[in-house]
């Protein structure tokens, strides 16, 4: 019978706090000089009993500190992650020892949840970045700081520490508004929008009726929720209604969307919000279905093979939580999404 692995031992860090710290609360005063840490982890470590100053335990994070201050922290290592690393195939197409970017396919659930306790993105990440994860919130997981719908393909940025979460995550939370944040979709859209470009200023909130959906709400209700729309590319043609000859309104559009909010199924309820749902969108898109009868016999196959709603992360910038380096990646459209594109083009 062999021994079990020793546990690895806990990491300890010393400093002083400065003087100017004086009148800052703990847990603050400590993230300011230890950026790896973030201050929701010192207010667990202060918990557990884990931060000594001058000697003795710091009972509250938040009591404030005079300055000049000796501080002893000590870190456990990393717990076992509770999701199973699975080595399950991804497309990587940057990673270093803070961040992992990854081109996702449509199908992969990003985060194990009710219904999905495996085969997710997480499950991958553990397997790949095994050894590599420092640790978020003091658990060896990836830090998720956005998401992809399953059935939406492309890219997606997941950090592998506590200081790279919390950068990417400000980012994130500011939406690009002020930061370098930038993140576009390409989407398929039923019928011509009115305009060049647009912007879609509607709140989100889930339906009361159907907690697995979302909804445009009245204003003062929900979550704000911004979209800017730009036309790329009109397709086909929808025969004209009544009596009259020419031609009638293209019948898809090619559009580029970018986000300046990151609410749940955000692009997709706003094109059926405005009356251009997403091609394929299994619940915004439903009453769109029948549409289909005017594409071509090869567009039919493809929409019909499709089995997703039409939505593609195209464009993904930030800022590097560590070098400050302005990253930039773009993803072509996969095969499904190109090979229905291609058909709508050819006409054939």
């Amino acid at each position: 019978m062999t021994d079990p692995a020793p546990e690895s031992p806990p990491e300890i860090l010393r400093i002083v706090l400065p003087p100017d710290a004086a009148g800052e609360r703990f847990d603050r005063a400590l993230a300011a000089v230890l950026p790896d840490l973030s201050r929701t982890r010192i207010q667990a470590l202060v918990r557990a009993g884990k931060v000594m100053a001058n000697g003795h335990p710091v009972g509250d994070a938040g009591r404030k500190v005079s300055g000049g201050e000796a501080v002893c922290v000590e870190i456990p290592p990393p717990e076992p992650a509770a999701p199973e690393p699975e080595n399950i195939p991804l497309d990587v197409v940057y990673e270093d020892g803070d961040l992992v970017v990854v081109d996702k396919p449509a199908g992969l659930v990003v985060h194990p949840g009710a219904g999905n306790r495996s085969g997710t993105l997480v499950n991958a990440l553990l397997h790949r970045c095994k050894g590599s994860l420092s640790g978020i919130g003091g658990v060896e997981r990836p830090g998720i700081v956005h998401r992809l719908d399953k059935d939406t393909s492309g890219l997606l940025v997941v950090a592998k520490n506590d200081k790279a979460h919390r950068h990417l995550a400000e980012q994130f939370a500011d939406h690009g508004r002020t930061g370098p944040l930038e993140r576009a979709y390409l989407a398929l859209v039923w019928g011509v929008l009115p305009r060049p470009r647009g912007t879609i200023d509607a709140p989100i909130d889930r339906d009361p009726h159907n907690r697995e959906k979302m909804r445009v709400s009245r204003p003062g209700k929900g979550r704000e929720a911004i979209t800017h729309w730009e036309l790329i590319e009109t397709f086909g043609e929808a025969p004209r209604r009544g009596a009259g000859t020419g031609p009638g309104q293209p019948l898809v559009s090619l559009i580029r969307c970018v986000l300046e909010t990151g609410r749940t199924h955000q692009i997709r309820v706003h094109m059926a919000h405005i009356g251009h749902p997403v091609l394929g969108d299994p619940v915004y898109g439903t009453g769109f279905k029948t549409k289909s009868v005017h594409l071509t016999e090869e567009g039919r196959a493809r929409l019909e093979g499709l089995d997703r709603q039409a939505l593609h992360a195209a464009h993904l910038a930030f800022e590097h939580p560590s070098t400050g380096e302005i990253l930039s990646f773009d993803s072509d459209l996969p095969d499904d999404l190109r090979q229905l594109l291609e058909s709508l083009q050819a006409g054939v």
